[in-house]
């Protein structure tokens, strides 16, 4: 009996990923590293016989991506992108447009073509959902990491489809046409929304219907077919057929039967990923690795160094502690899953070369062992930092998370939203001008150079710098609008969060706006700047944008440690005023703290907490209890049993009956309290 190629390639593949996956679950190492392993066994650049195929490895590759990319589209919906998008969106945000321009960049640095610096920013800045998601489980993190980082990537995924979508068409060719962006951007919108529009209306009927039959089976032969078919529309349609199987998973969930059809094709998903898996691992050619372990390293460093300043800075923007934060960032520096496909895509379209792809595939091997040890050593390291950052930085820490909070909870009698529309589409405006005067003096430099000489009679070189000083001159009326639309929209949001008082009083909130405008003028710049970079980076050279960038930070850098510095000695008085009103809280006609709470806006709810004789924090100092770094809260002020009150320095040990007194955000105070409650603590 005769066996076809594909069913021995099979065979060879299924076998050998079994062996070194049960090696690298004993090693409690992820499976992944262990496919790929199987892969450079099988493949062709290693001297074993029998050797796959590589027509039978990239058919069930496809098919692993195909499935792979509708089991992450049916735990994706428009909802819950509404749901994570507030916060993890502006994470993301920043995540990709900066990992985006360091890719890019040090592809160009080192020598790679304008395609593959595209490529290799697009590789670097999507995080694996695989790898992080068996980490969590197998950690058992807190809630509130988790929700974080998956929906960070979630957003992640959404920006990889995109990118697959242009950089096919990329790779196609079709950047050499006219209006390519332009093109391209109104194609895959026309086809996004011919296939989801008309999807919505069938899919989810067809699902449910289907589901009512109580047959699991055919269920999922529906789905599987469903997802086929989309794959097939959008290779039809010139795109990827990931893009389409993404789409019909997302329109499956809508069905509601999203997670009973999951549970059915995670088998048959999980088959078909460890074969993508394995093809991949067949394109690493150990003599390429050797020939390139320069860009290997740098491309390491740029991941994870990249990944955990980019997500720990967004995540804290946009409201969470640094502890938090900075594990977020700890938990994300790594490539995984749709970096592959990427690559996979620039290889079979002769974008790339093989060698690159190798590059990919040995980044994304050594960040993935790199990453359960980061995870491992997050938490410490993070309390370790917390501990040496200067005051004033804590101070703002503590506190920022507060004004976030009063700006969502806050009521106005017009939605914020209608009174930011108008800056928001300016600043929008002006980035898109921005970007077309940079990217049409770069691509007509020559012939404006030549319009220059012709017709002042000058020499080449001085044509041209009279262009790009033109040029330099009609760009900084957008740059400057950048800039002070960004600080219009920060003073808007802070002002709303942090309103000042009536007139003819003294506006006690001064301090902490100042500090939280240039924290959102910051947030926006860096969101604003990444996609800014992205868009005129082929266009640039490297160290003019580099100069930019740092000039920008520098100086958000040095306003932003200005403001902190004033918003330390608010906090400072601010607990003096808290000290007086305890040490008065005994006599009838004294203040209480809801008395005196108006009076220091910026500084959250000052919540009074009792120390139990159990406590875990009696006979400690608050320097070793190390509250504010666990929790976010600070301690403002101490009332001893006696009645003696004092502003806590930090070195005073803690007594059974003190009272502490907690700012900082609702939710950093109620953690404060959960963790003194654990012990027997008494709140007042």
């Amino acid at each position: 009996m005769h066996f076809s190629p594909f069913l021995e390639d099979l065979a060879l593949v299924l076998c050998v990923a079994a062996v070194t996956s049960v090696v690298f679950r004993r090693l409690r190492q992820p499976v992944v590293l262990g496919y790929l392993l199987a892969g450079l066994i099988v493949g062709p650049y290693t001297p074993i016989t029998p050797i796959a195929g590589r027509e039978s490895l990239e058919t069930t590759a496809e098919l692993g991506v195909i499935l792979v990319m509708f089991s992450i589209g049916l735990e994706f919906s428009l909802r819950k992108l509404m749901r994570v998008f507030p916060r993890a969106g502006l994470v993301g945000l920043i995540e990709i447009g900066a990992m985006f321009w360091l890719g890019y960049s040090a592809a160009r640095l080192l020598g790679w073509s304008a395609l593959e610096c595209q490529f290799a920013g697009a590789i670097v800045s999507i995080s694996s959902t695989m790898i992080i998601a068996r980490l969590f489980a197998e950690r058992g993190v807190s809630k509130k990491l988790s929700d974080l980082v998956l929906g960070v990537l979630v957003i992640e995924d959404v920006a990889a489809i995109l990118m697959l979508a242009v950089l096919t068409a990329l790779a196609g060719g079709e950047a050499q046409t006219e209006g390519f962006l332009a093109n391209t951007a109104g194609r895959l919108t026309l086809f996004l929304v011919a296939l989801t529009a008309g999807g919505y209306l069938f899919v989810p009927r067809v699902i449910r219907a289907v589901a009512r039959l109580g047959s699991p089976e055919t269920l999922l032969v529906a789905g599987v077919g469903l997802c086929f078919a989309f794959a097939l529309l959008a290779q039809r349609a010139g795109y990827s057929v990931a893009l389409g199987a993404f789409l019909a998973g997302s329109l499956v969930a809508e069905s509601g039967r999203a997670r009973q059809l999951a549970a059915l094709i995670a088998p048959l998903r999980d088959l078909f990923a460890a074969m993508f898996f394995v093809s991949v691992g067949s394109l690493v050619d150990p003599t390429a690795v050797l020939e390139h372990w320069g860009a290997i390293v740098v491309f390491c460093a740029v991941v994870v160094v990249g990944k955990v300043l980019s997500v720990s800075l967004g995540a804290f923007l946009s409201g969470y502690d640094p502890s938090t934060a900075l594990q977020a960032g700890m938990s994300m520096p790594q490539i995984g899953e749709f970096s592959f496909i990427l690559a996979g895509v620039g290889v079979s379209a002769h974008a790339i070369s093989p060698a690159l792809g190798a590059v990919a595939v040995s980044v994304s091997v050594v960040t993935t062992f790199l990453t359960p040890w980061l995870v491992r050593v997050s938490g410490p390291l993070a309390l370790s930092i917390e501990h040496r950052l200067p005051k004033p930085l804590r101070t703002f820490a503590s506190l920022y998370a507060s004004w976030l909070e009063e700006l969502r909870r806050g009521k106005r009698e017009k939605p914020l939203r209608y009174q930011l529309v108008g800056h928001a589409a300016w600043l929008a405006l002006d980035v898109l001008c921005f970007a077309g005067v940079v990217i049409g003096t770069s691509l007509y430099l020559e012939r404006l150079v030549s319009a220059f000489d012709e017709l002042l009679s000058v020499s080449h070189d001085f044509a041209r710098t009279l262009v790009l000083c033109a040029s330099a001159l009609a760009s900084l009326p957008f740059l400057i609008g950048i800039v002070r639309l960004s600080r219009a929209l920060g003073a808007e949001l802070a002002t709303a969060a942090l309103p000042p008082r009536p007139d003819g009083m003294p506006d006690l909130a001064a301090a902490p706006r100042r500090a939280f405008v240039v924290a959102l003028q910051l947030a926006i710049v860096i969101v604003v700047g990444g996609p800014l970079l992205a868009l005129t980076q082929p266009f640039v050279p490297i160290l003019y944008q580099a100069g930019v960038v740092l000039s920008a930070l520098a100086a958000l850098a040095f306003s932003f440690w200005r403001r902190a510095n004033d918003l330390e000695a608010h906090v400072q008085a601010g607990a003096q005023v808290v000290v007086e009103v305890l040490r008065r809280q005994g006599d009838s006609e004294g203040l209480t703290l809801e008395d005196v709470q108006p009076l220091l806006p910026g500084l959250g709810e000052v919540t009074p907490v009792r120390l139990g004789p159990k406590s875990v924090a009696v006979g400690k100092t608050l320097a070793e209890l190390d509250l504010r770094a666990k929790t976010g809260a600070s301690v403002i002020a101490v009332t001893r049993a006696q009645g003696e009150v004092i502003a806590p320095t930090g070195r005073e040990t803690l007594r059974a009956l003190d009272v502490l007194a907690l700012a900082g955000s609702r939710a950093s105070v109620q953690a404060a309290c959960n963790l003194l409650e654990a012990h027997e603590v008494l709140r007042v």
